[in-house]
């Protein structure tokens, strides 16, 4: 009988009576009862023969609970005795720093002692140089070897430095002086001859003597291009580099040149190229967040152990407080601290510093505050020459609203009926090319939604954009990169344009209306784009259809140089 169905986790009785009376049957037919007999008999044997089993593991595991109970007993017996043993390691170890203290304090003093020694011995030996070099010169300068007596003059002024205590240390200045110019004056031809031939190899020959200084004085202007190509440091250059780069494509797409053609065409390929310019900044600033997060974790990890809870940053009183609690404990190991010795101003900007990244933590450091503001200035220069090479376009065509021809002349305006409809007329051929321009921008600005590059979400946040939002404007497009872009220029394109309004001279009843016709089509094409019109724009409207009759009243509530300025435009006394 296979009693192995018991032990299964969905074993059903019925099934397994179900199945056991079915084979019966099948082997034996009618005789379900004493199959069943039979089924009872070996379940009661099984059931009884579990007891048994039960029975014996129980007593077994009774005999073993001494065992385990002494074995406890002795574990803990071991554990103190451990304990124990711990404790007299840490008093012998503590009895021995004392003991040592002492002896620490006398290699203290005895390590400062051959500090003085050696300085003294040093003195002495280039003392003994001077000596020596200044007797030997002038044999050397009739040799006439330039890089021989070059490093000559190069010992004695290092000998001369350890030699500033010396009651005779001014003579030595002038000797050496007087020994520098003879070696420029010998060596300066050769160098004027080097620098007319270009030879690249003989200039780097003088690059470790000190025999340029007047060379450089009275020809480096003559040779500072070639000087530049020479020894250019790529790395020392690279942000002004790039800034000058910028300007000069500032310059090559003539962003701050008057419009010289009245033919509009769209071209984004300078606002693409400043895109990539832009994700250029912004990996440089990650870079350099990475970079500086990892200095700080650095300097935290291996100079934080200089922190002491008595330190405050905002008072360094709680320096001698902890600096006295240090001395009290009397660590011979740590007790000296050359940096402390030699300058305290330092060793407490080193706290001040170390307590700073631990309170703030190392992702909100300054270690690298000015590089950080390099490279956001160089970022921000990049956004503005994107929103130049975008906004350019526009303002050309802006530029053309103060035109004679674009407004109409007044003998044209003189023969046209003053109460001609304003839906008869339409918006003139500059407005409605803004209009498509900038309609056509979120088109353009996608990619800053888009494409996912974190470099350019970063340089994108970081820099700032021209012509903010005004105080009270609902503004929600500074959640979306591409709104708040398209926000700024259509913010710029509104306040050139009522610039450029106010700046003209003359208008007729028709040139008037054709002005307010094209204002209304720009600000219909802001509602499309789902953006305010400017109140400047606005009020200018308002007055700009205005009746003469009633400019009075009309003005009243909008600001007063506005209206009068606009009134000196259409010729009403104001």
């Amino acid at each position: 009988m296979d009693f192995s169905k018991f032990l299964a986790d969905d074993f059903d009785v019925k099934d397994w009576v179900n199945g056991a009376f079915k084979v019966a049957q099948q082997e034996a037919p009618g005789r379900a009862d004493a199959h069943a007999a039979t089924l009872v008999m070996k379940l009661q044997l099984f059931i009884q023969e579990v007891n048994n089993s039960i029975e014996e593991s129980s007593i077994q595991a009774l005999q073993n609970m001494p065992r385990v109970l002494r074995d406890i007993e002795a574990l803990k017996q071991e554990a103190s005795f451990l304990k124990d043993q711990m404790t007299m390691v840490k008093e012998d170890i503590k009895k021995f720093e004392q003991d040592t203290l002492q002896s620490m304090q006398v290699l203290v003093e005895i390590d400062q002692v051959k500090s003085r020694m050696q300085l003294a011995a040093e003195a002495l030996q280039e003392a003994d140089k001077w000596s020596t070099l200044s007797a030997d010169i002038e044999e050397t300068f009739k040799t006439q070897d330039v890089a021989v007596i070059s490093s000559k003059l190069a010992a004695m002024q290092s000998s001369l430095a350890m030699l500033v205590d010396t009651p005779d240390y001014s003579e030595k200045c002038v000797q050496l002086e007087a020994l520098k110019n003879r070696l420029e004056a010998l060596a300066s031809p050769q160098i004027v001859s080097t620098f007319n031939t270009l030879s690249t190899g003989e200039t780097h020959a003088y690059t470790p003597q000190h025999v340029c200084r007047s060379v450089t004085q009275h020809y480096g202007h003559k040779r500072l291009d070639w000087e530049f190509i020479i020894y250019c440091s790529t790395v020392r250059l690279y942000v002004s580099d790039f800034s000058v780069t910028l300007q000069s494509i500032r310059k090559k797409y003539k962003f701050e040149e008057a419009p010289t053609s009245e033919v509009f065409t769209e071209d984004w390929t300078a606002f693409q190229n400043s895109v990539r310019i832009i994700a250029t900044c912004g990996e440089l600033l990650r870079q350099c967040g990475a970079f500086e997060q990892q200095l700080s974790n650095k300097i935290l990890g291996k100079a934080g152990r200089f922190l002491w809870e008595g330190f405050n940053p905002r008072s360094l009183s709680g320096l001698q407080e902890g600096g006295a609690e240090r001395r009290g404990q009397k660590n011979p190991w740590q007790e000296y601290n050359y940096l402390q010795q030699s300058s305290m101003a330092e060793y407490n900007n080193l706290l001040e510093t170390l307590h700073t990244l631990k309170e703030k933590g190392t992702g909100n450091s300054s270690l690298l505050s000015e590089t950080r503001s390099a490279l956001t200035r160089l970022n921000q220069q990049a956004n503005q020459l994107a929103f130049d090479s975008v906004f350019l376009q526009i303002k050309h065509q802006l530029c053309l609203a103060n035109k004679p021809e674009f407004r109409g002349s007044a003998g044209l305006g003189e023969t046209l009926n003053e109460n001609l409809p304003t839906f008869s007329l339409s918006p003139q051929e500059y407005i409605t090319n803004i209009g498509q321009y900038i309609m056509s921008l979120p088109l353009h600005l996608e990619p800053f939604v888009t494409q996912e590059d974190p470099a350019l979400e970063l340089a994108l946040h970081t820099g700032k954009l021209p012509y903010p939002p005004e105080q009270g404007d609902d503004v929600p497009e500074l959640e979306n990169t591409a709104d708040y872009w398209l926000g700024s220029i259509a913010r710029a394109t509104m306040q050139t344009y009522c610039d450029v309004i106010l700046q003209i001279q003359e208008l007729n009843p028709h040139s008037t209306k054709q002005l307010a016709t094209d204002i209304d089509y720009l600000s219909n094409v802001m509602d499309a784009l789902g953006l305010q019109t400017s109140r400047t724009l606005q009020n200018i409207t308002t007055l700009l259809r205005a009746k003469p009759e009633e400019f009075r009243q009309t003005a009243k509530p909008l600001p007063r140089r506005l209206s009068s300025t606009v009134a000196a435009m259409r010729g009403i006394e104001y």
